[in-house]
């Protein structure tokens, strides 16, 4: 059987690859653009079958030059939320999706792709319809597009589509193998680093109605959404596209916290920010320019999926999984 997984050597590919090797799947066509060489080590301990750079795969598999694929795990995508180059975020996070998709279509290969909370924008609602649908940027409209695009083909509900469709808008996920986003990895992982080289981790102050470090987020560990990932590649009947969070919208300075007394002296569960400013080890820095108007100050994924497709996946808080990230980091570091 074999699997291709885009964006593998990326922070969720990786990750998927490394699920799929627990199960003992290693027939793993991974695709990616090693442009940036040091991403090598997020597959360097994993086992795949063959290795495709990304300006060349999505031609050739279209031309069926792989043979027969089971699925695709399609996490391949810009994913830079500053980027504003728009033709570039469209040729790649929409333009190679429709073709990846056509394809896998004609080959009855199965998809599941990684869409986005960035989708939503500024909403208060976070249910995938079109009414809550507001991306505050390029990246979130190249998502939304291609959202809309396998509606349009598929459905509302991809219920239409030939094979198995399942789109997963991620929240904010979190967790090993992100080191190379620069930028756009995880506030945890920023962090973790912060700490490590000055002893004190630093939030965004008060913006948007929200007090310093309040703004909520819904944080996701990675191996959460690996984990409904392959749940759903179990269940090759089921389509549609959902929201792949915890369903808790948590602040800021908890994840802040959860760094803190994982690296700091001094603090436990009972620890408030207030105490971790007031020991030096937590500050907060004025809201950025370049991020006014463009900030999402809350997400909270709508997981009502769950209960109606009897999924009883137990999702990590931000308190048990920053931990778990934390203590992967220091075995690194």
């Amino acid at each position: 059987m074999t699997i291709v997984v885009t964006g593998a050597a990326g922070f969720i590919g990786s990750n998927i690859v490394a699920g799929l090797n627990q199960r003992g799947i290693t027939d793993i066509i991974a695709v990616d653009d090693m442009t940036d060489g040091s991403k090598c080590v997020n597959l360097s301990d994993l086992r795949i079958s063959d290795y495709v750079d990304a300006s060349r795969f999505y031609d050739r598999f279209s031309q069926r030059a792989f043979g027969r694929v089971e699925a695709v795990f399609h996490e391949g995508a810009c994913s830079d939320t500053m980027q504003t180059d728009g033709r570039y975020m469209m040729d790649n996070n929409y333009t190679l999706s429709c073709q990846l998709f056509e394809a896998c279509q004609e080959q009855h290969t199965r998809l599941l792709y990684a869409s986005s909370a960035a989708t939503y924008g500024n909403a208060t609602r976070f249910q995938a319809i079109a009414a809550n649908e507001q991306p505050l940027n390029v990246y979130g409209y190249s998502k939304l597009l291609f959202d809309q695009r396998m509606r349009l083909r598929c459905g509302m509900d991809f219920a239409k589509a030939p094979m198995q469709l399942v789109g997963f808008r991620y929240f904010n996920v979190y967790g090993p193998r992100e080191q190379h986003k620069g930028r756009m990895a995880s506030v945890a992982f920023h962090q973790f680093n912060q700490f490590r080289q000055d002893g004190q981790v630093k939030l965004f102050g008060a913006y948007g109605g929200y007090e310093a470090g309040e703004q909520v987020r819904d944080f996701i560990h990675v191996d959460d959404v690996v984990a409904i990932n392959l749940w759903f590649f179990d269940r090759p009947h089921l389509k549609g596209l959902f929201n792949l969070g915890t369903g808790r919208a948590e602040p800021f300075n908890t994840v802040a916290m959860s760094v803190i007394r994982a690296l700091a002296s001094g603090h436990n569960a009972k620890s408030t920010p207030s105490d971790a400013v007031a020991q030096g080890h937590l500050s907060y820095i004025p809201f950025p320019d370049a991020l006014v108007g463009k900030y999402q100050c809350y997400t909270q994924a709508d997981m009502a999926w769950l209960a109606h497709l009897d999924c009883d996946h137990a999702f990590s808080d931000v308190a048990t999984g920053v931990a778990r990230y934390m203590a992967w980091l220091k075995a690194r570091a």
